[in-house]
Parts: structure tokens; C-alpha cells; sequence
């Protein structure tokens, strides 16, 4: 389900127009994200640490309004629900896109996802199809071997793109306290550094003991 931006009474009107008259309208922020208590819960609880902090990247996507913004012919649509293309590796080191559904709860949300990969994982070549070229998506790929400062992705710049594409980078422990960096890549005629900021601060919280009831059902 999606809903229309009303143009005529929104307060990004001229940013809209501004941005979406660039080359390269897309901006990025990286940054260093605490995940102590998530990293510890899932490895005492043998969760997968991949798929719990992609339900929180899906999850803090879901609280921060402009992270939902997609442009499409020209108009801009709130969607209600956005659902993850993730990069999911195999074992000659190849990868493939993965449609991943959200799901609030995480149990179900890793049921799904796990079969989602199983497929891509049993699979060769890169799976495009239909499913993995949606708008209702983040772009979502998981760089577990390299502990990131800066970024770059592929992009195509005669395609109206305006998904956002973010990247996780290794987790190391420093003093007792786990972090990873997060790379937010968006569409600055949608979403500011602010509403960047916004994001990081709910996908930590989410991470953290405090942020992540919902999680707490499957660890038995």
C-alpha cells in the first residue's frame, strides 16, 4: 500500500524540485554504530546476527517517514510497508539479490528471510527478476570482512533511482564494546541528513537491550 505525497502542502516542495534536477542527487553518511548488547544476545542465544540487525535496519527504516519515500513518474508515494534487496553471498564468493520481506515479528521475519536465502544460495548468477528490482525496497548488502570508513555503490544514472542503499561493514570489540559502521545512501530530494540521523539513532536503539522487545520472543 502506498499514499501520494500532496505536493501543494508539502514543506520539501522546492527540495523536491531542487535535487531532483541533478545528476547525482543521491548523498551518503557512514558511521560507527554500538550493537554490544545485539552482538552478545544473538551469539548467547545462537541467532543470526545478519538477520537481526537487518530486521532493525527494516525495522528503524519503518520510524523515520522519509526513509519510505520512493519517486515514481514523477510523484512521490509514502509506502507503508518497505522490504529489504539484500546482497546474500555463496560459497564460490559469487552473490545474488534476495528479496527479504519485513515482518514485525522476528520470528517470522527469519523464517522467510531464511528461505529467501536458501534459494539464492542454491542458485547462480545474480536472480533478477520481477521481485528484485521493486521500489517498495531498501538495497541492502552486508561487507562482513572490512571494517569501512567510506563507501561507493554502482549506480546507473539515466534510471530514476531513489531507493535507499545501505551497508554494513565488520563488527570489532574494542574495550568490552562492539560496533560496526553503517552506511546510509538516499535520495537528497527526499531525506536529509537529519532524517539520516534519525535513522542511525533508531537502528542503535533497536540493537541495544532497551530497543529490542520484539526480538526477545525467540531467544529461549
Amino acid at each position: 500500500m502506498k499514499t501520494p505525497i500532496d505536493f501543494s502542502n508539502w514543506n520539501r516542495r522546492e527540495h523536491f524540485e531542487f535535487f531532483s534536477r541533478l545528476d547525482e542527487p543521491f548523498h551518503g553518511l557512514i558511521t560507527e554504530v554500538d550493537c554490544t548488547w545485539a552482538y552478545q544476545h544473538c551469539k548467547q542465544h545462537q541467532i543470526s546476527f545478519f538477520l537481526f540487525y537487518l530486521y532493525q535496519t527494516l525495522r528503524a527504516i519503518h520510524q523515520v517517514p522519509e526513509m519510505r519515500y520512493r519517486i515514481e513518474n514523477g510523484q512521490v508515494y509514502d509506502y507503508a510497508q518497505i522490504d529489504a534487496n539484500a546482497t546474500i553471498s555463496r560459497s564460490d564468493h559469487t552473490f545474488g539479490f534476495c528479496p527479504i520481506q519485513y515482518h514485525t515479528d522476528f520470528a517470522q521475519f527469519c523464517e522467510h528471510a531464511s528461505t529467501s536465502m536458501r534459494i539464492v544460495k542454491e542458485s547462480s548468477g545474480l536472480c533478477l527478476n520481477e521481485e528484485s528490482q521493486r521500489e517498495d525496497v531498501i538495497h541492502f548488502s552486508a561487507v562482513p570482512w572490512i571494517r569501512f570508513s567510506g563507501i561507493t555503490h554502482a549506480r546507473q544514472y539515466d534510471r530514476k533511482d531513489s531507493i535507499p542503499k545501505i551497508s554494513v561493514g565488520k563488527c570489532i570489540e574494542q574495550a568490552g564494546k562492539w560496533t560496526m559502521p553503517v552506511a546510509c545512501f538516499v535520495h537528497h530530494a527526499l531525506v536529509d541528513g537529519y532524517h539520516v540521523h534519525q535513522f542511525f539513532q533508531q537502528l542503535e536503539t533497536g540493537l541495544s537491550e532497551a530497543g529490542a522487545t520484539t526480538s526477545l520472543s525467540i531467544a529461549s
